[in-house]
């Protein structure tokens, strides 16, 4: 079969002819149906060293990209599981045995290397793909090639809102910078389960209008007065939670400059910054967080908000064989929310 795999560090990615796999003890066959392109895999392919990202130190290359999937189960292990089911596939592959783990909190697994598909392991740009049984979730009714963001794009930003859901009770204000791929699904998740004044902001006019759509009440553009206008918005006390899905300088930069005491900034974006830290760099009672990803259990709950036709991440749809492609456009911020590529 055809699979887009990753060869060389900083070298890109290429088609190559692969055998079917074969699942393991624990592990399913998975017909894919949809597999999302992410910017975390374009600073895989271009940017990242074994030295930046040491938890592919087991990992022989080359390996098959793709972290956001879903598809039909086919065979294996399949614990109840019909033949035929669509699922979506959790990109957190985890040890099960962990206090983490135990207390249902998949995505912090206590184990040092934890390898997934599409980071380490073969991932979903592909015919097939193989995943533990554990990170299955059903689709019910779902299409796999719209579901295939919900695993990494709609899990992480859901899991960051819910990390600031404490502060945003009715007449607080949330901060969502950077309404991409991942951001306007965090501002969708916004309005759906808090009673937060949302206020995004990004640098293109069109994430912008995507803000809108999908419920932000203020949309800034990103420039040198962007700040003072979070600031006059929130008569001058500042944002009860921010969350960064750009992640550099100048974002945390902002973020610092908006928070309100005793709020909350959650950083989610891979953008390399760095917020110099002392006693007086944020108002008193404010914390600031990294999140990586979201659990099993929560991207069961997406789902279910999914096929309620509650939050569903826009979708631009390619062939696979477009992946070369497709990476190119989401260099050039031309991808609108999330693409995926269908075999």
């Amino acid at each position: 079969m055809r699979a887009f795999r990753f060869e060389k560090w900083q070298q890109g990615a290429s088609f190559q002819d692969v055998p079917m796999p074969e699942p393991g003890p624990g592990e399913v066959l998975i017909r894919i149906g949809g597999a999302g392109a992410c910017h975390s895999d374009l600073h895989l392919m271009h940017e990242w060293t074994l030295e930046s990202f040491p938890q592919l130190a087991t990992s022989p290359l080359p390996f098959t990209l793709g972290h956001e999937n879903a598809g039909w189960v086919e065979a294996g292990d399949l614990r109840g599981y019909e033949p035929g089911t669509p699922v979506v596939v959790s990109p957190t592959w985890t040890c099960g045995r962990c206090q983490a783990c135990r207390e249902g909190a998949t995505n912090y697994c206590d184990q040092k290397v934890t390898l997934t598909g599409g980071l380490g392991r073969d991932g979903g740009m592909a015919e097939y793909m193989v995943a533990p049984v554990t990170s299955l979730v059903p689709l019910g009714d779902l299409e796999p090639w719209q579901a295939a963001p919900l695993s990494d794009a709609g899990l992480t930003s859901y899991h960051a809102v819910k990390r600031c859901l404490p502060n945003l009770v009715p007449g607080t204000t949330a901060v969502v910078i950077g309404v991409g791929g991942l951001g306007h699904l965090g501002v969708a998740y916004l309005r759906q389960l808090s009673g937060a004044r949302i206020i995004a902001v990004d640098r293109e006019a069109s994430a912008l209008e995507m803000a809108r759509e999908f419920g932000a009440d203020l949309c800034l553009p990103s420039d040198d007065t962007t700040a003072e206008l979070i600031r006059e918005a929130t008569d001058g006390l500042g944002a009860n939670a921010i969350l960064d899905f750009v992640g550099t300088d100048a974002t945390l930069a902002m973020a610092a400059e908006t928070v309100r005491k005793r709020a909350q900034i959650v950083v989610v974006g891979l953008g390399g910054g760095v917020l110099p830290f002392q006693f007086g760099a944020l108002p008193h009672g404010c914390s600031i967080v990294t999140t990586m990803a979201g659990s099993t259990a929560e991207l069961g709950e997406i789902v279910a908000l999914a096929r309620a036709g509650r939050v569903m991440p826009r979708v631009q749809r390619f062939a696979l064989e477009d992946a070369t492609s497709v990476f190119e456009q989401l260099k050039a911020n031309e991808i609108s929310g999330r693409a995926v590529m269908v075999p």
